[in-house]
């Protein structure tokens, strides 16, 4: 008995759930808050047992404290919802794969890895072989039907993308794709609200979920720093650059951060799936230049970094230089979804002459992609030159370049550079 919710949208991990519950026993999907893990696995479980922290869910989680096998025996695929209430559950789960090789017998969903100590303890073993993980993210444009599909990274890929015309996205419109963001919630709020639910998800991450693991984390400061990471999307910025940046907006000692203390309370933004930083691509290039290895400062979604700088679609409108960055960061979100679904990854690349690519996409077999993203049809011939610099500087070229825009309306592949240019509003996977 399929538990799905009516009105449920179907995202592209649901085949990769399918798939990996014909090969393990157990899937455990990590992700952030309101990315939609409960309503995708519902999709595919039979049973459900909810363990967060509401009141209507105090007996089960009673019941699972004391005994762990009295929730484990609904019907297969069984989902319990926020696992880590118990943690317990992770080793009870991995020893009931080990009897037998029915696959498919649970599904596992969890928005934070930030534990305390005594609760980390309790899991002992990985689950590796038995338990894959699955990461979610947000909704991609694709998936939120605001991005028509006529493009494909695969086709790119393949060499069997069509030229073709398509819609042509306004200002406007971006800027609220960008503050509304992928929350499945969120789509279809109405324009002056769309940045409110961002925000109330960053309150509630300040409020309770950065002392989570029981150690107590000043709000003020956390929240500076994510001010630091908003004013530093889609950059390359050490963490001494951001307590600089801190201190320039604070002049009360009382707020600044030390080393150690950035470092803690990323580690904590990573561990509630808030951060996704992108990584420098160093392998499988044999550049002849010398490469660098830091990495690209990401929120999970764009729609974080506007709530933490309160910004608004008009906002936006009236910052080019942040719209840029952050027309940036939805693009590369939908890559990192685009390419996790592919089997592949997202990079981004910069050498010490300074010679920067937004992104490098790398498929399964170490072939890659290489794409510039620019907001306005203004900057193509700039990025043209960028990846035409890059491909003559390494020794493996590309399977295909492209670059990705805000404002364009045909998706084309330009016969003297063979650079794919095509908006962000019709790619697909």
């Amino acid at each position: 008995m399929s538990l799905k919710k009516e009105g449920y949208q179907k995202r592209l991990v649901d085949n990769l759930i399918a798939e990996d519950l014909k090969l393990f026993g157990a899937i455990s999907i990590e992700g952030p808050k309101w990315c939609g893990k409960t309503w995708t696995s519902l999709n595919h479980a039979n049973s459900v047992v909810y363990l967060d922290d509401s009141s209507e869910n105090f007996d089960i989680r009673t019941k699972a404290k004391m005994d762990v096998s009295l929730i484990l025996d609904e019907e297969a695929p069984e989902l319990i919802d926020e696992w880590g209430e118990v943690p317990e559950i992770w080793d009870a789960v991995r020893h009931r794969c080990d009897k037998d090789s029915k696959k498919g017998k649970y599904i596992l969903t969890e928005s934070t890895t930030l534990r305390k100590k005594e609760n980390e303890e309790k899991i002992h073993h990985s689950g590796a072989g038995r338990i894959d993980k699955i990461k979610m993210y947000s909704m991609s444009l694709y998936e939120s039907n605001d991005s028509t599909g006529e493009a494909s990274l695969q086709k790119m890929f393949d060499q069997t993308q069509k030229n073709s015309k398509t819609k042509k996205t306004t200002l406007e419109e971006l800027s609220k794709l960008i503050v509304r963001g992928g929350w499945p919630q969120n789509i279809g709020t109405e324009d002056k609200l769309l940045h409110r639910m961002p925000k109330s998800y960053l309150n509630a991450v300040l409020d309770f979920d950065i002392n989570k693991d029981g150690v107590k984390r000043d709000r003020n400061k956390m929240e500076m720093l994510l001010r630091s990471l908003a004013r530093n999307e889609s950059t390359i910025v050490s963490n001494a650059t951001l307590i600089s940046d801190i201190e320039e907006y604070t002049n009360d000692k009382d707020y600044q951060l030390s080393k150690n203390t950035v470092t803690d309370y990323l580690d904590v933004l990573q561990k509630l799936n808030l951060i996704e930083n992108q990584d420098a691509y160093t392998f499988n290039l044999r550049s002849k230049k010398v490469v660098g290895k830091s990495k690209k400062r990401h929120f999970t979604d764009p729609s974080l970094a506007c709530a933490a700088l309160d910004i608004t679609p008009e906002k936006l409108l009236n910052d080019m230089k942040t719209f840029g960055l952050f027309f940036e960061a939805l693009v590369e979100r939908d890559l990192r979804i685009y390419m996790e679904y592919l089997g592949g990854k997202l990079y981004h690349y910069r050498d010490a002459n300074g010679l920067e690519v937004d992104a490098v996409v790398e498929f399964p077999g170490g072939e890659y992609g290489i794409i510039e993203i620019k907001l306005g049809p203004n900057e193509i011939e700039d990025a043209k030159k960028t990846l035409q610099k890059f491909t003559k500087e390494v020794k493996k070229e590309p399977k295909f370049k492209c670059i990705i825009c805000g404002l364009w309306d045909v998706i084309a592949k330009d016969p003297e550079t063979e650079i794919y240019i095509l908006p962000i509003t019709s790619l697909k996977p």
